[in-house]
C-alpha cells in the first residue's frame, strides 16, 4: 500500500471535513475502512483505493463548494491545490456514478472532459462498493438500504433522488462484482 499517499489523504480530508462536516467525516472514515478491507483484492492499487475513499467526499467542504457538485469540486481542489495523482483525482471525480448525477445538473460534459472515467473497472467498482455500503455515520449497510436512505434524505424529486434511482442498478451491479471478487479471495 502507498502509505504516504494514504497519510496525505487522511490529513487533507480531516482538515476539510472533520470540523465543518463531522457527519460527512464519519462517513468518509467508514468508507476508508471498507477500502482497507477490500484492498487486498486489488493488489497494488490498495493505496490508491484507500486514498480515493478517504477523499471521495472532500468536495462537500464549504470552502470548496464552487459548483455545488461535490465530485467535480473535490477533484478540482485535489488537482489545482494539491497536484494530486491523476488517477486519484479521476476516481474522486467519478465516484459512485457521478456522471449520471452530473447529467442531472447540466455538468456532464464538463466532468467527462475534465476528468475522464478511469479505465480500471475493478478499482472503480471497489470505490462504489465502499461508498455505497457505508451509512452517513460510517457504519456498514447494504447498497439497497443506502440507496433508500439517500432517496429518503434528499427526496424523490430532488436532483440527488432522481440520480440515485437511475444509478441504483449500476450501483448494485458494482457491489455484486466486488462481493464476488472478495468471495474468490483465498482465506
Amino acid at each position: 500500500m502507498d502509505e504516504a499517499m494514504v497519510g496525505w489523504a487522511i490529513q487533507v480530508a480531516e482538515a476539510e471535513l472533520s470540523t465543518a462536516l463531522p457527519r460527512r467525516w464519519a462517513h468518509t472514515q467508514g468508507v476508508a475502512e471498507r477500502a482497507a478491507e477490500v484492498g487486498p483484492a486489488l493488489g497494488k492499487n490498495t493505496g490508491l483505493l484507500v486514498a480515493s475513499a478517504t477523499l471521495h467526499d472532500v468536495g462537500y467542504a464549504p470552502r470548496l463548494a464552487v459548483t455545488g457538485f461535490h465530485p467535480l469540486d473535490g477533484a478540482r481542489f485535489l488537482r489545482d491545490e494539491h497536484g494530486a495523482d491523476e488517477r486519484l483525482v479521476r476516481l474522486v471525480a467519478n465516484h459512485s456514478f457521478a456522471l449520471l448525477e452530473a447529467k442531472e445538473r447540466g455538468l456532464r460534459d464538463e466532468l467527462a472532459s475534465e476528468f475522464p472515467l478511469l479505465d480500471d473497472p475493478l478499482l472503480v467498482d471497489a470505490l462504489v462498493y465502499c461508498d455505497m455500503t457505508t451509512t452517513p455515520d460510517g457504519d456498514r449497510t447494504t447498497a439497497q438500504n443506502r440507496v433508500t436512505e439517500i432517496v429518503g434524505r434528499y427526496g424523490d424529486n430532488s436532483v440527488v433522488g432522481r440520480f440515485i434511482r437511475r444509478a441504483a442498478p449500476e450501483i448494485f451491479s458494482s457491489v455484486e462484482r466486488i462481493e464476488a471478487a472478495l468471495a474468490a479471495q483465498p482465506r
